[in-house]
């Protein structure tokens, strides 16, 4: 998964729903320098009584905002729907760099 361009992720999830291996996996996919590379990263566990639907939100250096549901997904799916945004954002990174 590409994580370069996010400048935000916001990942909310019962740990003991079936959601949760997806959210912690996608929590796993993100690395550490990440977050020294100025990505914010929000994590909240909601419990069996909360209101707050599960969400993966991820907020783009160019402003988009993408969500999912990791209840619906898998962690492959959400990841290629994320990568399909990044690759745009690499595509005019290259470009603009040559």
């Amino acid at each position: 998964m590409i994580t370069k361009y996010f400048t935000k992720v916001i990942v909310r999830f019962n740990p003991f729903g079936k959601e949760a291996k997806t959210a912690r996996l996608f929590l796993a996919s993100i690395p550490p320098r990440q977050r020294i590379m100025g990505t914010k990263i929000e994590n909240e566990l909601l419990n069996g009584t909360s209101t707050k639907e599960p969400i993966i939100k991820v907020v783009y250096k160019d402003k988009k905002e993408d969500s999912v549901d990791p209840r619906v997904l898998s962690f492959m799916e959400i990841a290629n729907k994320l990568d399909g945004h990044s690759r745009q954002l690499r595509l005019k990174e290259t470009i603009e760099n040559h």
